[in-house]
């Protein structure tokens, strides 16, 4: 004889128990769905200001003609205001969110027990914290589970839904199918620091954090490599600014403290500017200035380029040469034809050459069709492109710019060959995204000329470059470089020469931690890539992005970065080497993380 499920839980009462900016976002989100809400604060003056917040959103609600006025007023009915703990005694379901502190949790919880009914779910908001501990402070611990919500509550869909070893699976299931009604997206994670969004967003900030404090590349630079390059809303130093340095401090801490990952344990600098009280832009000021505390607007400060400081042509650039065929060269022809440059392709054979003039039309005719240009201009930029398969046609070049295979003997051989044939004075150009620029500058006798120009793919649409300078370019084909970028429309970030720049160093090792989450059973891929896009706003999940970038590339990438760091936490996850050997390398092979055989 089968035993039956338990009936499912219905939700009536909800208590929620602080009504900071978090609570009072949670508690509109419930009243939004027809709960009836106890909004529970230590105080009159919190619950007078937990009103406010309330008022305040609902408000600007109805200003952008969400709700109408009556709408806002039934909303604001359904919520009751105490300062007693004992007016949750009908709640079905408790969330707490107060202070971000173990013991006044574990406090709440102990009193909940004596005052909500044996069948009431309680739940914590918390980001950081043991839900397990905070679990223990009851008696019965497996009907509390976390229930973590994203910041602002009314307008992010996504909650991390987070269970401990003792969750009740009813409870989980319960719960769950609550967040959904409320027209959310829950992912399912265990109980460890930063669960999933967190974990994964606050080693790539702190990563980034350590860039800057090595002065390996400017706060401006670095927050354009990761905006522009990556799509990311907002760079990893003004997010930071944005979450608050103390609270970025608190949550690296308490997941350094849990998991002993050195990869989390707090770069230096946000110690002392948290010391400082630089908390990003609640003082105003952080990693940047701000007008005034709590503005979102940047103003100069003594760490500010001066306008004067725009970088100039030192070298005359007139005719660039291009070597190679391949997506990235052809999209680098373009992008300088495009911009009045005359272009010479050299391939390694006429057919190719063909190749790169075919793809520059092919990509013009889309265009004329969507009415984004003309004939008139096609033939224009057509006109400006030549094609060669000899080498020895580069000699009036002023910038030839190799786009061939990242093969380092091969990059080197045809860096001595330009050598030889190049004009005194041209700069030589790799777009080498993880091999030693170095290396190809070595192998001439003017390894001052050389540096490196990461094109971002496709390079017609993508703004990034990174000019990656060597301890021996000079500073004038640096200047160049950079004012070349500005030319032709592009982004120039400045760094040094060392494996991954600044896009690939902060991006992969991100990547491959979300790959450790899944290979550890924590969370499935489709809810790591949800936590990921919509905790975080990012274009594309992890597992997403690495079946299109291609699990071979990732993983030489990856390899590329241990073996210049030589970090334990940057070391290829087992799984991605793995489905490498197997062949799954993503969409290109119809498998990766996920199968695309079907699509």
């Amino acid at each position: 004889m089968t035993s039956q499920a338990p009936e499912a839980r219905s939700f009536s009462t909800i208590g929620v128990i602080g009504l900071g900016t978090m609570g009072a976002g949670i508690a509109e989100v419930f009243a939004r769905n027809g709960y009836a809400v106890v909004g529970v604060e230590k105080d009159d003056e919190g619950l007078a200001r937990g009103r406010q917040y309330l008022e305040h959103s609902t408000a600007r609600a109805v200003k952008r003609e969400k709700m109408t006025e009556a709408e806002q007023a039934e909303l604001l009915g359904r919520i009751t205001f105490t300062t007693s703990l004992k007016d949750l005694t009908d709640a079905d379901l408790v969330v707490e969110a107060v202070v971000e502190s173990l013991e006044t949790k574990k406090a709440l919880f102990r009193d909940l027990d004596a005052i909500v009914s044996q069948e009431a779910v309680l739940a914590t908001n918390t980001s950081s914290l043991s839900v397990t501990e905070i679990s223990t402070a009851n008696s019965r611990p497996g009907r509390v589970i976390g229930v973590h919500f994203f910041n602002p509550a009314p307008v992010q869909d996504l909650v991390e839904i987070v269970r401990t070893v003792v969750t009740e699976d009813q409870v989980l299931a319960d719960t769950k199918a609550l967040v959904e009604a409320l027209g959310k997206n829950p992912v399912v994670c265990g109980d460890k620091a930063g669960f999933i969004a967190n974990t994964l967003l606050f080693g790539y900030l702190n990563h980034a954090v350590s860039m800057y404090e090595g002065r390996y590349a400017s706060r401006e630079d670095i927050d354009a490599a990761m905006r522009f390059g990556c799509g990311y809303p907002m760079g990893p130093l003004a997010l930071l600014d944005l979450i608050g340095l103390d609270t970025a401090y608190e949550i690296l801490e308490t997941m350094y403290r849990q998991g002993r990952d050195r990869l989390h344990a707090p770069s230096p600098i946000l110690k002392q500017m948290v010391t400082a009280g630089w908390l990003g832009r609640k003082t105003g000021r952080g990693f940047y200035t701000y007008e005034a505390p709590d503005s979102p607007v940047v103003v100069a400060d003594d760490r500010t380029p001066s306008v004067d400081a725009r970088p100039e042509l030192r070298h005359d650039v007139k005719q660039v040469g291009v070597v190679g065929t391949g997506t990235m060269a052809s999209g680098i022809v373009e992008v300088f034809a495009r911009s009045g440059y005359d272009v010479l392709v050299v391939g390694r054979g006429q057919d190719k050459v063909d190749g790169v003039l075919a793809t520059v039309t092919r990509n013009f005719d889309k265009q004329i069709q969507r009415g984004r240009a003309t004939e008139e201009a096609k033939a224009e930029v057509l006109a400006r492109i030549t094609g060669s398969t000899s080498l020895d046609d580069l000699a009036a070049a002023d910038i030839v710019v190799e786009a061939i295979a990242e093969d380092l003997a091969i990059k080197t051989t045809l860096f001595e060959n330009l050598d030889e044939i190049c004009k005194p004075g041209a700069i030589l150009a790799t777009t080498t995204s993880s091999l030693p620029i170095i290396a190809c500058a070595q192998a001439t006798s003017r390894p001052q000329d050389v540096i490196g120009m990461h094109f971002f793919n496709p390079a017609p649409v993508m703004k990034l470059v990174e000019v990656v300078s060597t301890v021996v370019t000079s500073e004038d084909v640096t200047e160049t470089t950079r004012a070349l970028c500005d030319r032709i429309g592009k982004v120039a970030v400045s760094c040094g020469d060392r494996a991954g720049f600044i896009v690939n160093a902060l991006l992969f090792p991100y990547l491959n931690d979300a790959v450790r989450m899944l290979e550890a059973h924590y969370a499935t891929a489709d809810d790591i890539d949800l936590a990921m896009k919509q905790g975080c706003a990012l274009p594309m999940g992890p597992f997403e992005l690495l079946d299109v970038v291609g699990n071979d590339v990732s993983l030489a990438i990856q390899r590329e970065l241990y073996l210049e760091f030589r970090e334990p936490g940057f070391a290829p996850a087992p799984l991605l080497e793995h489905l490498v050997t197997a062949g799954y390398l993503g969409r290109k092979t119809k498998r990766g993380f996920r199968d695309y055989s079907s699509r």
